[in-house]
Order: structure tokens, then C-alpha cells, then sequence
């Protein structure tokens, strides 16, 4: 699983390279990746919309049907499919076009996490010999702030840990430009006060870092919560399905809290641009807007018919019968 994941991140990290080579700042760097990419995968998440959208405008009459073949379920899915293929509606066409943003999706955790082997493209046995060496060094892991224990981010913990020293850097990775391009990345994790390969669990629940994990949840939450709002959904999510709500956002808070910021950094990112993108789509193609356009399309119909048909003028008081009769 990892191998395919780890593919799609290769990939993703050339995208995520040059915009590191352009800027010279991780920050920025993601800010714009997570911005290419939603514009990349803006096609899928539109159908993926439209799905929801139209599955949620038929809410009210898939409850009549339920209710009134409550005792007979047979009926109840045969009438079900009637709707949909009367209402134009299929209740699987968003699982397709949530396959291809869910692989990209990993595919982007797994180059920001692995930034050695994903995005600088060094050779995972020389990040693998480097990891060893750093970790046999007594003491230096812990006085430079990493933690190397979480085999997930090894990776960006271990740039985290080679960026006090330039003579390490030079002497672990001696393979063509990798060098210099470690260095140059170690020195670009600064971003808006923050050093993104500072692990807010290592500054404590006091330190400004607090803020990455706490707006990693803020911000996902809220994003779901819009989404559903527009949508409709949001009435429907009842007993343990409110909690549920929380309890992915609360895990990556989590998460957020216990590795480096730039982690973190990148799923609040991901989740402005997904509720910026939730309100666009909401108002284009939102079960508000589609009933607006049906109906619009429905009242040009039965325009178009009537303009079929042939119109006689008669004056009050015509008898056209015995007109004929004449």
C-alpha cells in the first residue's frame, strides 16, 4: 500500500520541488501546491458535488417512499430506482470521482512526509543510512529537537535534525547535488514565525505552536460543516453521527500536535481550500441551485411546447361549428 501511495507522492514532489526551488519556503511552497492541486482535481470534486447535491434534493421524497413502503422493502428500493431514473439521478455517481482526488490526496500527505525520498528524489537507501547515523550519534537527536521514534515522519523529522549542522549535511548525502539541495531546503521552513519542523508537542501547550494543531481541527470541522450545510446533510447527522463529525478532525489535531508543523501546516491548507471550494460549488451547483435550474428548465419546456401548438383566433361569440356547418 505504501508502494503505490509512495508513487503518487513521487510524483507530487516534483510539483512541490520546483515550487520549493521558485520561493525558497516550504509555507509558501505548500500554500501554492495545495492550490495547483485543487484546480487539478476541481472536474472530479464538481461531479463529486453535483452527486451529493442531487441525492440530497431527493431527500424528501425518498423519505415519502420509505414511509410509505415501510413494511415492504422490495417495493420501497423498486420505487427508489423509478426516482432516480425518473430524477436523472445515480446514488454511486460520486464514488468514482472521489477515487481519483483520494489518491492524489496520500499521494500529497506522502510527499510532504517523506520530502527526502518524495520530493528531493534521494535515494531511499542513502536517507535510510543517514537515519542510522543520526539516531547512533549520542544525544544529538534529542538536543536538535527531533523524534525520531514515528516511522511516518522519520523523513521530515530527520531534516529537522540535520538543519544545525552544515558539515553533516555534506557528509551523509555526497551524491551529486543532494547536498546543497538538503541544505537549501533545511533553511526554507520558516514561515509566518513558525518553524515548520518544530513539533508543537516538543514547545508544549504555553508556545504559539499550539495554534497549528488547534486550527488543523477549526478548520476541518468547519469545512465539513459547510459542506453539509450546503448540501442539506447537515439535519440528517444524528446520535453518534454528530460525534463522528469530530472525531477525524479531533485524531488529526492530534496528529498535528505530535509531529513536525509542517504536517499540520498542510492539512489546514487543505481544508481552507476545500471550504473555499464547498461555498463556490454550493453556489453553482448546490441542491438550492440545481432545483432553481430544473425548475428554469421545466418552465422552458412547456414554453417550447406551447409554441408547437396552433393558435386560432376567435373573436367572443364565434360559433366555430356552425362556421363548418355553412
Amino acid at each position: 500500500m505504501f508502494q503505490i501511495f509512495g508513487f503518487f507522492g513521487s510524483i507530487l514532489g516534483y510539483l512541490l520541488w520546483g515550487l520549493f526551488y521558485v520561493f525558497q519556503n516550504f509555507g509558501v511552497s505548500i500554500i501554492f501546491f495545495t492550490i495547483i492541486i485543487k484546480v487539478i482535481i476541481f472536474p472530479f470534486s464538481i461531479k463529486q458535488q453535483k452527486s451529493m447535491a442531487n441525492t440530497s434534493r431527493l431527500q424528501k421524497k425518498q423519505k415519502e417512499i420509505r414511509e410509505k413502503y415501510a413494511n415492504n422493502k422490495q417495493k420501497a428500493n423498486e420505487e427508489m430506482q423509478k426516482l432516480y431514473e425518473k430524477e436523472g439521478v445515480s446514488p454511486t455517481g460520486g464514488c468514482l470521482t472521489s477515487v481519483v482526488p483520494m489518491l492524489i490526496m496520500l499521494g500529497i500527505f506522502y510527499s510532504v512526509a517523506y520530502p527526502l525520498t518524495n520530493t528531493l528524489h534521494i535515494a531511499s537507501d542513502i536517507v535510510t543510512n543517514a537515519m542510522n547515523y543520526v539516531n547512533a550519534i549520542p544525544g544529538y537527536v534529542s538536543s536538535s529537537g527531533a523524534v525520531m521514534g514515528n516511522a511516518t515522519y522519520q523523513e521530515i523529522n530527520l531534516v529537522s535534525s540535520l538543519a544545525p549542522s552544515k558539515e553533516l549535511i555534506a557528509q551523509l548525502f555526497t551524491q551529486g547535488n543532494d547536498a546543497a539541495n538538503v541544505q537549501m531546503f533545511v533553511n526554507g521552513f520558516n514561515f509566518a514565525g513558525f518553524n515548520l519542523l518544530t513539533s508543537p508537542s516538543s514547545e508544549g501547550f504555553l508556545s504559539v505552536y499550539i495554534l497549528i494543531p488547534i486550527l488543523c481541527f477549526v478548520s476541518s470541522v468547519g469545512a465539513q460543516i459547510v459542506t453539509m450545510k450546503i448540501n442539506g446533510s447537515m439535519q440528517n447527522q444524528q446520535g453518534c453521527m454528530k460525534y463522528a463529525l469530530y472525531l477525524l478532525p479531533l485524531f488529526s489535531a492530534w496528529i498535528a500536535y505530535s509531529v513536525p508543523a509542517a504536517v499540520g501546516f498542510y492539512w489546514i491548507c487543505s481544508s481552507v481550500f476545500a471550504l473555499v471550494q464547498s461555498i463556490v460549488m454550493g453556489k453553482f451547483y448546490g441542491p438550492t441551485a440545481l432545483i432553481a435550474k430544473s425548475e428554469a428548465q421545466h418552465v422552458e419546456l412547456l414554453r417550447q411546447n406551447e409554441a408547437l401548438v396552433e393558435y386560432n383566433y376567435a373573436p367572443a361569440g364565434f360559433d366555430s361549428k356552425k362556421k363548418n356547418k355553412k
